[in-house]
């Protein structure tokens, strides 16, 4: 099983991104699939994730409003569309996904290696 994020970079506060997550190796459309991030100075925390049994999506409250995830089953893809970013949300953002876990602790079986977002001006 493999996963792999990108579209991490560089933008000012007020700026938008679109992360992606590559997956191969499982059947796509029966997992559970979530996004993390991690700084410096902080654990690592959900950030959304989106259950595969009716795609109910659920965000933490410092994102909702401003980002969101999405699938796209054919192309086995994840995305997280992130929208009016601020310094804060600059972090190592990862992909996560699971069978049978959907939440936001970190008990999905599967990740990928992340993609850095840097949020300043």
């Amino acid at each position: 099983v493999q996963l792999e994020e990108s579209g991490g970079g560089f933008v000012q506060p007020g700026g938008s991104l679109t992360l992606s997550c590559s997956i191969d190796g499982l059947v796509f459309g029966v997992y559970n699939l979530a996004w993390f991030r991690q700084s410096p100075d902080r654990s690592r925390e959900g950030v959304a994730y989106m259950k595969w049994l009716d795609d109910k999506t659920f965000y933490a409250a410092s994102v909702e409003g401003r980002f969101t995830i999405s699938r796209h089953d054919r192309n086995h893809t994840l995305y997280l569309q992130m929208n009016n970013l601020a310094p804060e949300d600059t972090a190592m953002y990862y992909c996560a996904a699971d069978r049978r876990y959907f939440g936001m602790s970190e008990d999905y079986e599967h990740w990928g290696k992340g993609t850095q977002v840097t949020v300043s001006s």
